[in-house]
C-alpha cells in the first residue's frame, strides 16, 4: 500500500482527502502546533510533527515510511509570497530589480527549496505539491521542477478549477504531480459549468443563525458581530453584488474615489446557485470579501467556511476545553488545502501506482 507523509499538513485538509481516496498517511509535519488537535483528531492514526520543514534533516522524515512500501510526500508550502495580494509588495521591476523589504524579510518562498532537499535525500516514489497559480510563473517552481527532473521524477502539473473536482469555491490551484515509476497526470475534471458544486447545495441546509450568536449543538456555527452600519449595508446588499447597491450614506469614502470604483470585491453577498468566492482566512468577516450570506444578514460562519472548503460536516477543529479562537480558526481553514481537491490528488496516485503495477 502507497504511504503518505504530508509537510506543511496544517488542519489537514490535503491528509484528509488522500485518506477518502484510500491512501494511507501516516504522519503530517507542520511548524504550528495549534493545527495538531484538529489533524490527529480527524484523520485516524496520521500523527502530527510539530517541526519546521526547513530545519528538520530529511533522515527523520524517511524513517516514518515503513520498508517496501511506494512512498509518497505530498505538501503545500505557504502560499502567501505568491498570491495576488503579496505581489503588491514586490516592487523588483519599478525599483531597478531590487525587491522591497517586506518580500525580503518573508522568507517562506524558500521552503520550496526545503521541499526539494527533502526530496533529493529520501527520493520517494511519487511527490505531489498544491499551491497559488501565481506560482507557476517564479523562479522558484522552475528550479523546482527542475529539480524533480534532475532526480529522475517524471513531472506534470495543471491549474485547476476547484468546481471541477467537488470544491464549491471559485478557487484555483496550482497541482504537481511526480512519480519516479512513470508518468503521472491528475484525473480528468468530475464536474462542469453545468453541474458545479454550489453554495446552497454545502451551506443551505444550515440552522439559521443571527450576527454575533452561536448555534447551541455547533460551536463552530458561529457568526461575527456586526457594527448597526454595517448591519444596514448588508441589508442593502444582493446576491453577486457589491457596495454600489448601497444607500450613498453608507459608501465609503475609498469607494467614491476614482480609484475605488472598481474595486468590487468586498462588501457582497454570495449567490446561492453558484459556488462561492475564494475562502480566504478571514472569511468570517463581512467586509473582507464577499462572504455576506445570500439570504440572512451576516457573514459567514466558521463552520459555512469548512463546508466551502469541502470539510466533512463532523470535522472537528476546537479540543474540548480549549478556548475559542475565531482568527486562528479561520486562519486554519483559510490556509488549508480543500478537501475534495485532496481527494482527486489522493485518487490520481491510486490510479498511477494501479497503473504501474498492470492493473490500471
Amino acid at each position: 500500500m502507497p504511504t503518505v507523509v504530508d509537510l506543511f499538513c496544517g488542519v489537514g485538509g490535503l491528509t484528509h482527502g488522500l485518506h477518502l481516496a484510500g491512501l494511507n498517511v501516516v504522519a503530517g509535519i507542520d511548524v504550528d502546533d495549534s493545527c495538531r488537535y484538529a489533524y490527529e483528531y480527524n484523520n485516524g492514526d496520521a500523527r502530527f510533527i510539530s517541526a519546521d520543514v526547513s530545519a528538520l534533516h530529511p533522515e527523520k522524515i524517511a524513517e516514518l515510511y515503513p520498508e517496501e512500501s511506494v512512498r509518497v510526500l505530498v505538501g503545500c508550502a505557504p502560499c502567501q509570497p505568491f498570491s495576488k495580494y503579496t505581489k503588491r509588495y514586490r516592487k523588483g521591476e519599478q525599483n531597478g530589480g531590487r525587491e522591497n523589504d517586506e518580500w525580503q524579510r518573508d522568507n517562506k518562498w524558500r521552503l520550496l527549496y526545503s521541499f526539494a532537499n527533502i526530496v533529493e535525500h529520501i527520493l520517494p516514489d511519487i511527490v505531489s505539491m498544491e499551491n497559488v497559480p501565481e506560482l507557476a510563473n517564479e523562479q522558484v517552481f522552475a528550479d523546482f521542477c527542475n529539480a524533480l527532473i534532475r532526480f529522475g521524477y517524471n513531472v506534470s502539473y495543471n491549474v485547476v478549477f476547484c468546481p471541477e473536482y467537488g470544491v464549491p469555491q471559485n478557487r484555483r490551484r496550482l497541482v504537481l504531480l511526480a512519480s519516479r515509476l512513470g508518468k503521472i497526470k491528475l484525473i480528468d475534471s468530475l464536474y462542469n459549468k453545468d453541474n458545479y458544486p454550489t453554495v446552497k447545495k454545502n451551506i443551505g441546509e444550515m440552522p439559521p443563525i443571527a450576527a454575533g450568536a452561536q448555534n447551541p449543538k455547533d460551536a463552530m456555527h458561529t457568526a461575527a458581530r456586526l457594527s448597526a452600519t454595517n448591519l444596514r449595508r448588508i441589508r442593502c446588499s444582493v446576491p453577486g453584488g457589491s457596495w454600489r447597491d448601497w444607500d450613498d450614506d453608507l459608501k465609503l469614502k475609498c469607494h467614491k474615489k476614482k480609484s475605488g470604483k472598481t474595486y468590487m470585491s468586498i462588501y457582497g453577498r454570495m449567490c446561492w446557485d453558484s459556488p462561492s468566492p475564494t475562502i480566504t482566512t478571514q472569511f468570517y468577516g463581512y467586509g473582507n470579501g464577499r462572504f455576506g450570506h445570500p439570504e440572512q444578514d451576516r457573514a459567514l460562519t466558521l463552520r459555512e467556511g469548512a463546508l466551502l472548503q469541502s470539510f466533512p460536516p463532523n470535522y472537528e477543529f476546537i479540543a474540548p476545553g480549549r478556548e475559542f479562537n475565531r482568527r486562528e480558526i479561520g486562519v486554519h481553514i483559510g490556509n488549508a488545502v480543500p478537501v475534495e481537491l485532496g481527494r482527486a490528488i489522493g485518487v490520481s496516485i491510486k490510479n498511477h501506482i494501479a497503473e504501474v503495477n498492470g492493473n490500471g
